[in-house]
């Protein structure tokens, strides 16, 4: 099978979902699947299933390549240690996020000069409640449960900001939409995630993770439980680092074992 076709991966296990479309691009030729299709379901409270072995050997090999950890990517949609401090009160988690963000920028200037993901979620600069496109989801299913559902999306990609004309490069946004999908019968919230783009090695994992969590926070804001997480990913690439470096093959060992068992193992510590 060719990188070149849809791929589509159903999964109950973040960890098996990212081995199988990892594995895919190792084992066939060329270094670029379009379209991508991952979904994730099986949620323990709200929290996605992992394996260890998988997250582990992953994070070790970004560490030697000089990436950003698996929690730190995902920290970039949903800082979930925030929503902890913030002992689970949304409004006060916003303030501790946005009073914070200057120094999360000057922290890393050459990666978030542009944005942050979260940051465009609840700052995008315009539209109801300052901005803060969660804060308006989520009080507007609050209030009207019944209202219709197309309203319940959130942009990260801004025209204004990200149309930058002789541009080979720009490296954010890469996630570009949001919907969530509550189903009032069943009392469900599915996640819907957009990315024009995904780096599968130093990034894709790391979104994953991220989105799961961004999920469960809305489920719960909601009165709702995460039920699924959907991304749609037009091209989806395994570059900055070569399929036959060295510090790839624990990943591809751990990869290679979780599809060899019957059951996943899950992580306990999500952070």
């Amino acid at each position: 099978m060719s990188n070149s076709e849809p791929l589509p991966i159903n999964e109950t296990n973040l960890s098996c979902a990212w081995s199988r479309i990892f594995l895919h691009i190792i084992d066939n030729p060329g270094k670029e699947i379009s379209p991508l299709v991952v979904s994730l379901t099986g949620f323990s409270s709200g929290i996605v299933n992992e394996d260890k072995s998988v997250r582990d050997a992953l994070d070790n090999c970004l560490v030697k390549n000089k990436k950003q950890k698996i929690h730190t990517v995902a920290n970039t949609i949903f800082p979930s240690s925030l929503w902890r401090m913030a002992k689970y009160d949304r409004k006060k988690f916003f303030e501790i996020y946005l009073n914070a963000l200057p120094r999360y920028k000057a922290a890393e200037p050459s990666k978030n000069r542009r944005g942050i993901y979260f940051e465009r979620l609840i700052g995008f600069g315009s539209g109801p409640h300052n901005g803060n496109q969660l804060e308006h989801i989520i009080f507007e299913y609050n209030s009207h449960p019944t209202i219709r559902r197309s309203m319940f999306q959130a942009s990260i990609f801004d025209p204004g900001r990200d149309h930058i004309p002789n541009c080979r490069q720009l490296g954010f946004p890469c996630l570009q939409h949001l919907s969530f999908v509550p189903n009032n019968q069943d009392k469900t919230l599915v996640l819907n995630a957009f990315y024009a783009t995904q780096q599968l090695f130093d990034k894709a994992y790391g979104n994953y993770l991220g989105l799961c969590r961004l999920g469960n926070f809305m489920a719960y804001e909601m009165g709702l439980t995460f039920d699924r997480m959907n991304c749609f990913v037009g091209v989806a690439k395994l570059e900055r680092i070569g399929t036959r470096s060295p510090t790839l093959t624990p990943v591809i060992e751990a990869a290679r074992n979780i599809m060899q068992q019957t059951t996943c193992e899950h992580t306990i510590d999500q952070t």
